[in-house]
């Protein structure tokens, strides 16, 4: 087969993955992930079962495909923040910020996603830890800039994104953030960032 015929194929092949994330996604929003299995999925695209299987192999997989998609998302946000011509302490309050109000308005407003990612959360995807890693990378390099331009006192780089990283995982975790927002004996977003600003600056 030709490099133009591989492709080709490829082309195609991805055109139906994205296909099958997109339906998927809608059904799971729409009626729960529990309630969806690949039959409607493969209803909901007008083909048969069979074809949805061989791009995946079970829902499970679809289902962390999808949330590898939304992942991939919230990173983006984050290298983008991480990338913003203002001071380090100006990007870890902002990344604190995007990162609870993507938990907020992206999960936590809809129950059906919600649904999703506690699933995801729940059995110990690699795809949960691989982002987590990914995350605290990004805090990292933010750190190590602060540190640099004497912002932040000398420290390890690393052990302070991990640890910034855990400060903020009441308002960044959707199980944590669900049980957490409404009581009033919590500290809220704005404190919790601050306090972790703290850390890291003295």
């Amino acid at each position: 087969m030709s490099e133009a015929a591989d492709n080709t194929a490829e082309n195609a092949r991805q055109e139906n993955v994205t296909r099958i994330l997109d339906a998927a996604e809608r059904l799971f929003r729409h009626y729960g992930y529990y309630k969806t299995n690949v039959a409607d999925i493969a209803k909901d695209l007008g083909m048969s079962p069979a074809n949805v299987y061989r791009f995946f192999s079970s829902k499970t997989e679809i289902h962390q495909a999808l949330a590898q998609r939304m992942l991939d998302a919230g990173y983006e946000v984050a290298l983008a923040i991480a990338r913003l011509p203002v001071t380090a302490e100006e990007r870890l309050r902002r990344y604190g910020h995007a990162m609870h109000n993507m938990t907020v308005e992206t999960m936590l407003d809809q129950e059906k996603v919600h649904e999703m990612v506690v699933v995801a959360i729940e059995e110990e995807w690699p795809v949960i830890d691989a982002h987590v890693t990914r995350l605290d990378e990004v805090i990292t390099s933010i750190i190590r800039d602060g540190i640099e331009t004497g912002e932040f006192a000398p420290q390890d780089p690393e052990s302070s994104g991990r640890c910034f990283s855990a400060c903020l995982a009441v308002i960044v975790h959707p199980q944590m953030v669900t049980q957490c927002l409404m009581k009033q004996n919590r500290p809220n977003a704005e404190e919790l960032i601050e306090f972790a600003l703290k850390a890291v600056k003295n």
